[in-house]
C-alpha cells in the first residue's frame, strides 16, 4: 500500500473525545436500581474481552498493550514519554491511537470495519513497550499487526475467500463463502441458532461451531437441539462432511458474564427482571439461544422500568455472513420527560401504519404496542454506540409478542467540539445547525418504531401451517398479481437474505422515517408545529433539516466503501446512499449534486424543500414499496437485484471524485467517555466515578474497569 492510499487508513488526529453525561440520572436511582445497573454494567464492560477477539487476532494483545502502559506508569504518560525516549509529537499519535482504538473496541473501525493504523513511527511503540516487560509481552503478541498494513485486502472486515479479515471464522484456512452457506443451511435445518458462535474449518475438512458458553461440554440436560453434537451434513456441497458443536467458546469470559447477572437478579425490582437476569445467566452459561430468547420474552414485559438493559450477541452487522452476533450490552435510565413524547408517537402508530404504501396483507395481524423510552446510557460495552435500539432481532417473537424501542438521548445530545459541516450549503446552514439534533430525534423515533416495528413476514411456520391464505395469496402491489414465494420452515428473514440483510432492513427502516416525517402530526408530538402542514414553519425547518441531514449522510457514506473492492464496509452508510440515489433520481430537479469545480471542492446539495411532501416522500415510497413487499414475501432475487442496484457506486464519478471530496472532508467520528461504578462491598452502596473528556480520560476509563 503506498503513501497515498495509507492516508485513509491512518487514526484520527485527534479522535473525538466527548462525555457520555450520565450524573444526575444516575444520582436519581435508589440504592437497589444503582446495584442492579452495576452488575449489568460489569457484565456489558467485561464481555468486551469477546468483542475484542471478534474483531482481529491482534486486538485483545493490543487492549493489554495499553492498558499494562498504563498501569505500569500510574498513568504519568509524561514521565513515561522520558523513560520511553519519545517526542511531545510520538506520544501524541500514541494517545490518539489508543483512545480510537478503546473506542472502537479493536483496531477496525466499528462504523466502516476497515482498519486504523497509528501516525508517526514504529519505533516509538517499540520504545515505549521496552521500558516495561509485561507491556512488551503483550506488544510482541501483536506480531506487528499494529502497524502492517502491507495486504490491502486485510485492511477490511469481510469473507477470508475474498481476501478479507473475519475472526468469526478462525483458524480456517482454505474456508469459502460456499462452505460458510452450507453449513448455515444444514444449523438452520437441524433449527440451530448461530448468533453466540464462530465456525472453524479443520485441515480434515470437517467443522466445528464453537458455542459461546461457560461450560465446555454440553449441558447435562441437553443444548437447544439436544444432546447429539457430532454430525454428517447429509446434503449439499458438503455432504459427507463431519460438524462438531463445541461448548466453551470464550469460557471463562462467559462464567464471568453469567455471574454479574445472577447478582442482578438478586436486586430486580420485579419478577419480570429476576427472570430475565436469570434467563440470561442460563443462556451465558450453557450457551443456549433458546434461554437468550426466553429473557427477551421477560425484557419485553418488563414495561417502564426507571433502570433499563439489553446484552448479549445481537447485531450481524460485522460477521460477513450477517447471521453470527457481536456482543453488545447497555445499562441506562429513563429519561422521564423525553419519554413522553415516545409514548405519543407509540400511541399515534396505529393510525400511522395505514398511510405506508402497503397493505394490511404485508402488516401485522395486530400491532403489539411496544414500550418506547428516551434512556441515558450508563454504560455500554460494545464497538461503537446506536443513537436507537429496536430489539429483540427474532422475528418470531417480534411478529407474535412484540419488541422494544428505545432513543439514547446522551448519545444523541453529545457533541464534539468545533463540528464541521461538509455539504451543506451556506443558505441552509443556519436551519441545518439550529434543527439537525431535533430531526435526528424525529427520524430515529420514526425508524425504530415504525420501520424496524413494521410488516409481516408470509410464512409457513410449520409443516402445512401457513400465517396467511396461501390458497389465496396477498396480491402484489408491484406486480399487481398473487405473491409466489414465502419463508419456509426454519427459515429466517437473516438466513434468507443473508450477507444484505442488515443493510437492507436498515434501508427500509430509513425510508420509513423519510417517509412518515413528512406527517405534521408526527411532528407536532415532537413539539414542532400544530400537526398542519405547514413547509415555511418550524416543523418545516425540522423536516428540511432530516432530508438534508439524509442527502448529506449519503455523500458522507462514500467514506465507508472500497473502490478497489467494490464492498460497503457499513450496513447504515450503503443504506443512506441508497436513499440519496432515491432522492437524485427522483423527477422535477427535488435534489441534485451542485458544483461547478472539476475536483468538486465545492460539492453542495441543491434540495427543494417545497417539493418534499410531494416528490421527494413519493419518490421514498415508491422505494421503500418494493424493499418491503421483497422483505415481507423472502422475494431474495427481486430484492437482491432492487438492493445491488441502488447501491451500486459507479466508478468514476462517486467511487473517485466524490469520494475524494468525502476523504478531503473526513470529521473524526466521536468516542465516547463513559463513568465507571464501584459497588462497595460492605455498605451496598455503588458509587459513580466519571472521567476528563480527554484521550488520557479515555484509558483512564477503561485502565479502571479491570476487565
Amino acid at each position: 500500500m503506498n503513501t497515498q492510499e495509507l492516508k485513509n487508513f491512518l487514526a484520527d488526529s485527534p479522535p473525538s473525545t466527548v462525555n457520555l453525561e450520565i450524573k444526575k440520572h444516575f444520582e436519581a436511582l435508589s440504592d437497589q436500581q444503582r446495584r442492579y445497573a452495576h452488575y449489568i454494567s460489569r457484565s456489558a464492560f467485561t464481555g468486551m474481552r469477546i468483542t475484542l477477539r471478534q474483531t482481529s487476532p491482534e486486538s485483545e494483545s493490543i487492549y493489554d498493550f495499553i492498558i499494562e502502559l498504563y498501569k505500569a506508569s500510574n498513568g504519568d504518560w509524561k514521565s513515561l514519554q522520558t523513560k520511553a525516549g519519545i517526542s511531545d509529537e510520538e506520544l501524541k499519535y500514541f494517545l490518539e491511537y489508543a483512545a480510537m482504538f478503546l473506542g472502537n473496541c479493536g483496531n477496525y473501525k466499528s462504523f466502516g470495519d476497515s482498519k486504523f493504523v497509528p501516525r508517526g513511527d514504529e519505533k516509538a511503540f517499540d520504545a515505549l513497550a521496552a521500558v516495561y516487560p509485561k507491556a512488551n509481552e503483550f506488544y510482541k503478541a501483536t506480531k506487528g499487526a499494529i502497524f502492517s498494513s502491507g495486504n490491502s485486502g486485510m485492511m477490511h472486515l469481510g469473507y477470508p475467500d475474498e481476501g478479507h479479515l473475519s475472526t468469526y471464522y478462525p483458524d480456517s484456512e482454505g474456508i469459502t463463502k460456499a462452505d460458510i452457506s452450507a453449513v448455515s443451511d444444514f444449523l438452520e435445518k437441524k433449527g440451530l441458532l448461530v448468533e453466540n458462535t464462530r465456525l472453524r474449518k479443520n485441515p480434515d475438512g470437517s467443522f466445528d461451531v464453537l458455542i459461546a458458553a461457560a461450560v465446555t461440554s454440553v449441558p447435562t440436560a441437553g443444548g437447544d437441539i439436544g444432546k447429539e453434537t457430532e454430525f454428517e451434513i447429509d446434503d449439499g456441497s458438503l455432504k459427507g462432511h463431519k460438524l462438531r458443536l463445541v461448548y466453551g467458546d470464550y469460557s471463562s469470559i462467559m462464567s464471568l458474564i453469567a455471574g454479574y447477572h445472577k447478582k442482578a437478579a438478586e436486586n430486580a425490582e420485579n419478577d419480570n427482571q429476576k427472570n430475565m437476569q436469570l434467563a440470561y445467566a442460563k443462556s451465558f452459561e450453557e450457551g443456549s439461544l433458546e434461554a437468550f430468547k426466553n429473557s427477551q420474552r421477560f425484557w419485553i414485559r418488563d414495561k417502564g422500568p426507571m433502570v433499563e438493559s439489553n446484552i448479549g450477541f445481537v447485531e450481524t452487522y460485522r460477521d460477513p455472513h450477517g447471521v453470527r452476533g457481536e456482543w453488545e450490552g447497555f445499562v441506562a435510565t429513563v429519561n422521564l420527560e423525553r419519554t413522553k413524547a415516545f409514548g405519543s408517537l407509540v400511541d399515534a402508530a396505529e393510525a400511522m401504519i395505514p398511510k405506508l404504501p402497503w397493505s394490511k396483507d404485508f402488516e401485522k395481524d395486530k400491532f403489539l404496542s411496544p414500550d418506547f423510552t428516551s434512556l441515558e446510557v450508563l454504560s455500554f460495552g460494545c464497538s461503537g454506540l446506536p443513537a436507537g435500539i429496536n430489539i429483540p432481532n427474532y422475528d418470531d417473537i417480534r411478529q407474535t409478542e412484540g419488541f422494544k424501542n428505545v432513543s439514547l438521548g446522551n448519545v444523541l445530545s453529545a457533541k464534539a467540539p468545533n463540528e464541521k459541516i461538509p455539504f451543506i450549503s451556506e443558505a441552509d446552514l443556519a436551519v441545518f445547525q439550529k434543527y439537525q439534533d431535533s430531526a435526528f430525534e424525529v427520524q430515529v423515533g420514526i425508524h425504530e418504531l415504525l420501520g424496524h416495528g413494521t410488516g409481516k413476514l408470509l410464512q409457513e411456520t410449520e409443516t402445512g401451517v401457513y400465517n396467511f391464505d396461501v390458497n389465496c395469496p396477498p396480491i402484489s402491489p408491484i406486480t399487481n398479481r398473487p405473491v409466489t414465494t414465502y419463508y419456509k420452515p426454519g427459515q429466517t428473514w437473516g438466513s434468507v437474505f443473508g450477507s444484505i440483510a442488515g443493510s437492507y432492513e436498515e434501508c427500509r427502516a430509513e425510508c420509513v422515517a423519510m417517509a412518515l416525517a413528512c406527517d405534521f402530526s408526527i411532528l407536532k408530538i415532537f413539539g414542532f408545529g400544530d400537526g398542519k402542514p405547514d413547509m415555511d414553519g418550524e416543523a418545516g425547518d425540522v423536516l428540511y433539516a432530516a432530508y438534508l441531514s439524509m442527502a448529506r449522510a449519503g455523500i458522507a457514506s462514500m467514506e465507508m466503501f472500497d473502490p478497489s473492492k467494490g464492498k460497503w464496509g457499513q450496513a447504515h452508510s450503503q443504506a443512506r446512499f441508497s436513499i440519496l440515489k432515491c432522492f437524485l433520481d427522483a423527477p422535477d430537479d427535488f435534489c441534485k449534486l451542485d458544483y461547478k469545480n472539476e475536483d468538486l471542492s465545492d460539492l453542495m446539495i441543491k434540495l427543494d424543500r417545497s417539493k418534499i411532501t410531494t416528490v421527494g416522500r413519493k419518490a421514498v415510497e415508491a422505494y421503500l414499496q418494493k424493499l418491503h413487499i421483497y422483505k415481507s414475501t423472502a422475494d431474495v432475487e427481486e430484492g437482491t437485484k432492487l438492493y445491488a442496484d441502488m447501491t451500486y457506486v459507479e466508478p468514476e464519478f462517486w467511487g473517485q471524485k466524490v469520494r475524494h471530496e468525502v476523504l478531503r472532508n473526513k470529521q473524526p467520528r466521536k468516542v465516547f467517555v463513559q463513568a465507571n461504578t464501584v459497588l462497595d462491598e460492605a455498605t451496598g452502596k455503588v458509587a459513580l466515578v466519571e472521567y476528563e473528556p480527554s484521550l488520557e480520560g479515555m484509558i483512564k476509563s477503561f485502565a479502571e474497569r479491570n476487565i
